[in-house]
């Protein structure tokens, strides 16, 4: 089943042999300011016309004929160093970059990253960094990573104040996130109006969309990489924030300088202590702790230790108290067999957490899903035309659906404990970037995944293996009755399912400024998102795939064009793409998710699809900067009979999914007036929601009845808003040790409340029948103080 992982090892390894008769120039790249290491810098040898990017963990490796040569290297937002180096034998060389000096009209962007990017056949990937998203408006002034990807092509959300993001039409339980390589199952706080990054301990973060590596697994529509801060291994330093409604405190420096150094982040919401003021016994707040320690042992040998943990809490008159929140752990492990082969072992664990108190109800509801993941990584670079990447995963996860747990012994509700779910995911993978000449380049990929659902579970069986019954008479949907059931023992196999999963990007480079690239990935999606709402919430359960939820399947195919303009000052990219899903999951009409242990009797599987034209361009350098993205595209599902007979959900037609946004227009950009004073703007416009309205009703025994016809046939209005922010840095913190800026914010400037349901009801006096619109947000001001030392 291997062979073709193994063809491709096969001809790496012939690859090799001929790498060897040249050296290597290999090493790291960080910050002078703090030894942090730096992701995707363009290291370039001018001479040759050939380079590389550092990878994760700042290493890069060059093979390259013995002679004189200059090396190139560049960042962005950092000075470029231009070294001539004479390279006769093997060569360790590190490089430390030095920020830039922001002064009025300097180059920020240095143009040598963005002419290699249109030869590397990399596409459908957008990387933010971080100085850029602290810079762009917000909400409240909480500067949030993920609502700034909605400013990148082909991402939106369910609207405003929900949690999540969609990519190119897929739901928000289709992207894995991973913080330093542990998965989040749920990236927000306060359900949905900030994000779980804390920006201040964020280093890199990067989303891929399309073109995806081998080496990630297991979701459908894209991975968002975000990796943490290292640490200061140079000299302690402190850095923070205090605004309206939380406050941020970072510290930083070395256990030995230069070979070790630890980071600690907290930030904490305080909104809820104004209503103690007021007598006022409700509080909603969240909290959260990013922590990292690395040691550098000698040249060959780098460890971290990494881990997140964070919090909501919220507690209503003392009579209904939530809890949800995440926690991870990482150990990680760098090792270099020699200048060529660079390999990371990770051990990881993750934890998403939910619980609900209900004292009026008098019982206590618990959900988890963990997982241990173990990683072992390698990246070859064979010679100066061939990267070589290659490793295995095993993933245990451990689900509890639910523990509903009485207050006290007089309550009339029992003990329950929903059936714990249990499985392995596995994979191996290989994919080997090659310049086939000057002009023509390739990602070719190949990843094997495994999947074992085991108990111990108690299992349903139903005739004909139908746990959804289809009504010819009435033309509706019912759940089945069990004909038996099984007990599977621990570590029994339930269900098993195996898939290959290809990957192949191509790149032609018109020129040193345009290139058509194309590429086609299959995803393959296990574990699924129990939740028929437009965007996940904090109650909503995962579970694997089994008899009968079977895994995801998604082929996504993308063709783009790609130019800079006027030596890079100016980038267009410009991509269209095609996504079809099989084995999405559909719900039955009057589906009831909670506490339900057949889960199997509410759902059908259907198939999604989605398309679309992406367009991105960019102004990169100057005083004034930022972007405009567009998207045009479509999301449908369909959910046809099973049999000649039966109607399928929406009479067997393609429907809009619930995250199809028609048109999504966004604009971003900031301003730098001069050294004390730089304004950031922001404009975003899409269409609504795609929503089922009633289109008449009825009356039943005296009960009034909407009725419905196809769904997600209306949209909700258009959505559009305009933020802006201004950054006061005041003269007098230019040469001293403590530094303080000042960042002022309207959110929503003309006000527009923006619909986030509309419901219907008959009016109470009238007795009309009336729409009643429900918006989150209105114009929001906001004020924040940031501070380093």
């Amino acid at each position: 089943m291997l062979k073709h992982l193994f063809l491709l090892l096969t001809l790496s390894l012939g690859l090799i042999g001929y790498s060897q008769e040249k050296v290597t120039l290999s090493g790291i790249v960080s910050d002078a300011n703090n030894n942090e290491t730096l992701i995707g810098v363009s290291v370039y040898i001018a001479e040759l016309n050939i380079g590389t990017y550092t990878n994760e963990y700042g290493f890069y490796s060059l093979t390259l004929p013995t002679g004189n040569y200059t090396v190139k290297v560049s960042y962005v937002g950092f000075e470029t160093i231009s070294n001539p180096l004479e390279i006769s034998q093997n060569t360790k060389k590190n490089f430390s970059l030095n920020e830039s000096k922001l002064e009025l009209k300097e180059v920020v962007i240095t143009e040598d990253s963005y002419k290699t990017n249109i030869k590397k056949p990399e596409m459908s990937v957008n990387k933010l960094a971080i100085s850029t998203i602290k810079q762009m408006p917000v909400l409240m002034g909480e500067v949030d990573v993920i609502k700034s990807l909605l400013f990148l092509p082909g991402v939106t959300n369910a609207g405003e104040g929900q949690s999540g993001f969609n990519v190119r039409g897929g739901g928000a339980d289709q992207n894995l996130v991973l913080l330093d390589e542990a998965t989040l199952y749920n990236t927000s706080h306060v359900f949905g109006l900030f994000s779980v990054f804390n920006a201040d301990a964020i280093k890199d973060l990067k989303l891929y969309k399309g073109g995806i590596p081998a080496r990630f697994g297991g979701r459908a529509a894209s991975v968002l990489d975000v990796y943490q801060k290292d640490g200061n291994s140079n000299k302690f330093s402190i850095n923070g924030g205090i605004g309206l409604i939380s406050s941020r405190l970072l510290a930083e420096g070395p256990i030995v300088k230069d070979k070790g150094s630890f980071l600690i982040a907290g930030r904490g919401s305080y909104a809820h202590l104004f209503l103690k003021l007021t007598d006022n016994e409700n509080s909603a707040y969240f909290y959260d702790l990013n922590t990292k320690l690395n040691y550098k042992f000698n040249e060959n040998n780098n460890v971290y230790l990494s881990g997140y943990f964070g919090r909501d809490i919220f507690n209503l008159n003392d009579s209904f108290r939530n809890t949800y929140g995440n926690s991870t752990l990482n150990m990680r492990w760098n090792h270099l067999f020699s200048d060529k082969l660079f390999s990371n072992l990770s051990l990881i664990y993750s934890n998403y957490f939910y619980g609900l108190e209900l004292d009026f109800i008098g019982f206590n509801w618990e959900s988890t899903i963990q997982n241990y993941n173990l990683k072992y990584d390698f990246k070859y670079y064979a010679s100066e035309k061939t990267k070589f990447n290659f490793g295995v995963n095993v993933t245990k996860y451990d689900i509890n659906p639910g523990t509903i747990e009485p207050l006290d012994e007089n309550s009339s509700i029992n003990f329950r404990q929903l059936d714990k779910k249990y499985a392995f995911e596995n994979g191996i993978y290989a994919d080997i970037e090659y310049n086939l000449t000057d002009k023509i380049s390739v990602m070719a990929g190949l990843r094997f995944s495994n999947f074992y659902r085991v108990g111990a579970s108690t299992i349903n069986y139903y005739e004909n293996n139908q746990p959804v019954l289809y009504d010819e008479a009435l033309k509706i949907y019912e759940k089945a009755t069990p004909t038996s059931t099984r007990y599977f023992g621990s570590n029994d196999k339930i269900a098993d399912y195996a898939n290959f999963e290809p990957r192949f990007t191509f790149s032609y480079e018109i020129d040193e400024n345009q290139s058509i690239k194309a590429g086609y990935n299959r995803m393959v999606q296990y574990m699924q998102l129990i939740s028929n709402t437009q965007s996940p919430t904090p109650l909503d359960v995962w579970t694997p795939s089994d008899n009968y939820i079977k895994p995801q399947l998604a082929d996504q195919v993308a063709v783009g064009y790609f130019k800079n303009f006027k030596e890079g000052k100016y980038t267009l990219e410009l991509e269209t793409y095609y996504k079809k899903v099989q084995n999405r999951i559909d719900y039955i009409d009057g589906a009831d998710l909670i506490a339900n242990e057949a889960i199997e009797q509410v759902i059908l599987n259907g198939r999604m699809r989605s398309y679309g034209l992406e367009m991105m361009v960019r102004k990169n350098e100057g005083t004034l900067n930022g972007w405009v993205s567009y998207t045009l595209s479509r999301s449908e599902q369909q959910t046809p009979g099973r049999t000649p007979t039966e109607i399928g959900i929406n009479n067997g037609n393609w429907y809009r999914s619930a995250y199809d946004k028609t048109h999504n227009l966004a604009v971003t950009g900031n301003y730098k007036l001069n050294n004390k004073w730089s304004f950031g703007a922001s404009f975003t416009l899409q269409s609504g929601q795609p929503v089922t309205y009633p289109t008449g009703k009825y009356v039943f025994q005296g009960v009034t009845v909407p009725s419905y016809n196809s769904r997600n046939e209306d949209r909700l209005p258009a959505y559009h808003r305009m933020d802006i922010s201004a950054t006061l840095t005041p003269k007098k913190y230019e040469n001293r040790k403590f530094k303080g800026e000042w960042v002022f914010g309207i959110y929503n400037v003309y006000s527009r409340y923006n619909a986030a349901s509309i419901t219907f009801r008959q009016n109470s006096e009238t007795g009309a029948n009336e729409a009643v619109k429900l918006s989150i947000f209105g114009i929001v001001p906001s004020v924040s103080y940031n501070f380093k030392f």
